[in-house]
């Protein structure tokens, strides 16, 4: 994996970390520096955490996979990709007004990553470093939920949307690249 395709890596998988901070933001109406980077490192950890999982259960299913682990990184990707385009896609303008609990921030930052652990699991089959993935994700999404849980207040869930569009088609290219680095297709 090449660095630009590992910031893009990311940067995409921060992108539904940043939608959920969005709404947290909105939620504490206006938060503070430190609650943002509180936010921030919750999902940040987590994020780097999951591809990591991932990976090891990709690692011990490989020598069942060897043959078409392109294939299966590919479709993963994609999965997951166009899923997150959907989510950006479906319109859901409510924002919950709810208190913001420790356990409450934990749950959404691990709803958020379980595409991470997806994802982990299709860069064992193509033996990516799994240590500078999850420590790229982990800062990546550190940085961008900080961000959207500072901005929230002014930016609502609108930017949310094409954050997760964006990181979607992101997802969908990295799985192209992946394919066409191993056969003949593309």
């Amino acid at each position: 994996m090449t660095p630009i395709s590992l910031l893009f890596l990311a940067f995409s998988m921060s992108a539904d970390a940043f939608a959920a901070s969005i709404s947290k933001g909105a939620e504490l109406k206006k938060p503070r520096f430190r609650h943002a980077i509180g936010i921030g490192l919750v999902f940040g950890v987590i994020e780097a955490i999951t591809p990591v999982l991932g990976w090891v259960a990709g690692k011990a299913s490989q020598q069942y996979v060897q043959a078409w682990d392109h294939w299966v990184a590919f479709t993963l990707l994609s999965i997951i990709g166009l899923h997150m385009m959907y989510a950006g896609l479906k319109k859901d303008e409510t924002i919950e007004q709810r208190k913001q609990t420790i356990w409450l921030l934990m749950l959404t930052a691990t709803a958020t990553s379980i595409d991470a652990m997806a994802v982990g699991a299709s860069l064992a089959f193509i033996n990516a470093n799994i240590i500078a993935t999850s420590l790229a994700i982990g800062l990546a999404t550190t940085l961008m939920a900080s961000l959207g849980t500072f901005l929230g207040h002014k930016l609502g869930k609108c930017v949310g949307h094409w954050a997760e569009l964006i990181g979607g088609i992101v997802l969908i290219g990295i799985g192209l690249a992946v394919l066409a680095e191993h056969t003949a297709f593309l």
